[in-house]
Formats: C-alpha cells, structure tokens, sequence
C-alpha cells in the first residue's frame, strides 16, 4: 500500500468512505511523519495526538455503521486530519498566535470555521507555527523558533501561515487552516508549492481568530489542489450571526468535475505585476501558465490597476493601524502572563515590553502614530482615501475581464535570516498580494513551475468579490494538463 500521507484531501475521502483505510490509520500515518520530519520542519507548536486518535476512532465508528445503512447523512469530511494556525481559536487546545505574551492561553471556545470543520468529520492534529500575531512574511518572527521550507531547509517557507503550508508541502496533513491579512496564505502557498486562498473579505466568519487587521483579516485554507481547497472552503465559508463583517449571500455549489475548458473565460493581465526587479523565472513561468490557460479557451485582455504602487505603504498604515487597537487588549491582566511592576503602568510597559517580540512593537508603534492626533488625517485617513482608489481600480478591471493572473511574490523563497535585518525588503515580498487585501477580493495561489534552485514558483489569480468559484475553476483546469502540484519535496 502506498504511504497514506501521499494521498490528497479528495483522495483521502474516497478511500475514507470506501473502508481502503481507516480515519485512525490515516491519522496515525500524519502523526508518525509529523514526528520523524517535525525536528527539521518546525511546523508545529502544539500537537494534540490523543485527542485526534479519539475524533479518529470515532469517525471510524460512525463510517461503519454509515456502510451498513448508507442513506444516512454523513459528514463531508469525516475522519479527515488537518492542522490549524495557531492564531484561530480551538476549544480546550493552546493558542499562542506565536507570541510568549499568550504561552499559556487555552481558548474556552472555537472560532467558527473550525467549528463548523468539526462539523464536518475533520480530526485536528494540532496548531501550525506563525509570524508572531500573524505579523511577517516568514514565519521567523514566532517567538517559538523558525519553520523551514521543506524544499530546501535553509530558506524560508513564506509567512505568516509559514507552519501551516509547510504542513501540506510536506505531506503532515492533507489540508490546513491559515489567515490572509496582507498575502499570509497565499505568499507560502507560492513558496511552499501548494494551493492556497484567500477569500473574499466577509465570506468566511473571522470570529474565534485572534484579530491583527480586523478590516483586512480573512481566514483562508491549504491544500494540494485547487479542488481540496474548494472542499474545504465550501464547509467554512457562509454568514456568522457572531461576526458582522460577514456577509448573508447563498454559497454557490462548486462541482469543478474533470473538464479543463476554460472557454469564455476572460483573464486579465496587469502590466503593473510584471515590474523591474522580479526574478526573471518567476515572470516566465508565471507568463507560461497564462498562456496554458490561454490553450484551454481563456482570452486574455490587459488590463491598468493604476494604483497598485500605493499598495505598500497604504497596507503598512492601515494594518499596524488596526493591530496598535487590536493588541492594547494585551495588558498582562487579562490574557497570558503577567511580569511585576510597582504600579500598573509598570505592569503594562514590563510585561508588553519584554513578551510582545520586535516586529510586533514596530508595528504597533508605527499604527499608533498613524492615529495619533495630528497624524490621523495625514497618515490614516489619507490611506483609506487610496484604499478606496485601489478597490475602484479592481472594480473597473472586473468590467472587462472576469479573473485577474499575475505572480503572488516578486521572488522564490529567500534564505532565512536574509531580510531580517531589513524591514522594507521583508514588506516587499508582500507587494503584489496586498492589493487584493485592500480591495477585499479573492485570491487563490497555486503552483506554475521551479526556479534554478528548485524552489517552487507560484501564481495568483485573484477575482470579483464572492466569486471563489470562477477562480477555482481555472486553477482547476490548470491542474487537469499541468503536474507541478503533484510534485513533492524529497525529505
């Protein structure tokens, strides 16, 4: 039999419901290469192996009883593993958001996506290491030590769902949960090998994940093809009573069947993606995978995002804006430990001081002297102005075409420690998926190609709004006449 951790998330499905394997096999098979590649990986920061040996036993036992009488409803995903980003909430499992200010935080309830993939069958293994409150492009800001691309481990696997791609890429889980504030999902997807979205904002419920950006923060998913994240999105996605930003509209059923048609499909290819300064192979495969899915029936039609140079420092006022508010709440009083002062000024500044790591103070203080009075117009206020400009921009190009293709990152993955040093070439790595962000539409990256180095090489196409489907569907087609996301690193 071949190794079960080899099986995609549709697979694993099939030979789950067909009895080829049991959930407590699959789950052991995730759990014993988890801990023979787990020391060189650092994926995790938080395995749970009884609990999921327990959900696993009984999936097994409700699939049993679901071949002796089958016209009972049966969840979709039963008994399949995942992992989750360690900044979404799971009831009783630590979540550290890889910050030492929440070492010990054990959430008393579930955020809603997990919810409703508990729902649905899945076993969780545990949670994925991340960029220190989902803040980074790397992942080497968890205060818990750095995770490794499994393609080459001296560089990095992308951030801030670092933990997360590198689960699927390696083949730990089928499928695993990340966030997408400014690129989070789809930048690792890219660098890591794999697919990745991130929804549009208002699709999928953001209660139970602990806030960075609340107006740019969506929760997104991993899979090795584009129709194991269109599984998964499926369950997630839809309106939450407990989140307002979301929005109460019909789930469109995805059946993405084996056709690799794309006749009519209109893409649209943005001069302002393809800049001075990309790595030359990752504009020609990215071009080359423009022009597959040109073979399969798309026309392609340029297209102008004027403002896509805004993007960057609009991002980097706005979100550090959101988390400066979001983050106060972290005070050593309510959440985590608590370091001791005299007063409770000394308190606060003692404990925030020394457990909040240095990006996270950069940020924070970037945003609140963006709000501060006789900034707040200027700096703030200025970039919701532009933000609105950008998402006019994505409106006016849905006009003409209906997906938009371009590279999620202006390189491969960069060695660790290469940008460390260097914020503004660590944001950098971010310019081409923060627009999406902004304007609130989808996005979903997958695979195209490897450069000299063998490092994965991804594209985006990103989408109106609500419109996952369409995105889903020509990644899809892709994948039918392509094989570059069956291809897997030799650990």
């Amino acid at each position: 039999m071949p190794d079960l951790t080899d099986l995609t998330l549709t697979q694993s499905i099939h030979a789950l419901r067909k009895g080829d394997i049991s959930s407590q096999e699959l789950t052991q098979a995730c759990l014993e290469r988890i801990h023979r590649l787990e020391p060189a990986l650092h994926a995790f920061l938080t395995l749970v192996p009884e609990k999921a040996l327990a959900q696993a036993q009984a999936a097994d036992r409700r699939l049993k009883q679901w071949r002796t009488a089958p016209d009972t409803p049966l969840p979709p995903l039963l008994g399949l593993p995942i992992a989750v980003k360690d900044v979404l909430c799971v009831e009783d499992i630590r979540c550290t958001c890889g910050s030492r200010i929440l070492e010990n935080f054990v959430p008393p309830y579930s955020a809603t996506t997990v919810e409703r993939l508990l729902e649905a069958g899945v076993v969780i293994l545990g949670k994925t290491n991340t960029d220190e409150y989902a803040m980074g492009s790397s992942t080497e800001n968890s205060a818990y030590g750095v995770t490794h691309n499994p393609w080459n481990l001296e560089h990095v696997p992308g951030g801030s769902s670092g933990g997360s791609a590198v689960a699927v890429a390696a083949s730990l889980v089928p499928a695993a949960l990340g966030t997408d504030t400014g690129g989070s999902v789809r930048q690792p997807a890219s660098y890591c090998g794999i697919t990745g979205l991130k929804p549009t904002y208002g699709r999928v419920s953001r209660y139970g994940l602990v806030a960075y950006g609340s107006s740019l923060d969506t929760v997104g998913a991993f899979g090795r093809t584009a129709e194991d994240v269109a599984t998964v999105f499926s369950i997630m996605a839809g309106y939450d009573p407990r989140d307002a930003t979301t929005m109460d509209l019909p789930l469109p059923k995805i059946d993405l069947g084996q056709s690799a048609s794309l006749k009519g499909l209109r893409i649209g290819v943005p001069a302002e993606y393809f800049i001075a300064g990309i790595q030359p192979e990752v504009e020609t495969a990215v071009r080359l995978a423009i022009s597959v899915l040109e073979s399969l029936g798309a026309a392609l039609h340029p297209v102008t995002l004027p403002h896509t140079e805004y993007a960057l420092p609009v991002y980097y006022l706005i979100a550090p804006a959101e988390a400066s508010a979001n983050l106060a709440r972290y005070d050593g009083v309510r959440f985590g430990p608590r370091l001791s002062g005299k007063s409770m000024w000394d308190i606060y500044f003692n404990t925030r001081g020394e457990l909040f790591g240095a990006e996270v103070k950069r940020r924070i203080m970037l945003g609140t002297y963006a709000l501060s009075a006789g900034y707040y117009d200027a700096y703030y206020g200025q970039a919701q102005k532009v933000r609105t400009l950008i998402k006019r921009d994505f409106e006016a190009a849905f006009q003409q075409v209906d997906v938009i293709a371009a590279p999620v990152a202006p390189s491969t993955a960069f060695r660790i420690g290469e940008h460390t040093g260097d914020p503004l070439s660590m944001y950098l790595e971010d310019v081409f998926t923060l627009p999406a962000n902004l304007a609130g539409v989808p996005g979903l990256a997958f695979p195209v190609g490897f450069d000299s180095q063998g490092l994965p090489i991804g594209m985006q196409l990103m989408g109106p709004h609500f419109q996952e489907e369409l995105l889903f569907r020509a990644a899809h087609a892709y994948q039918q006449v392509t094989d570059w996301h069956k291809r897997k690193p030799g650990l």
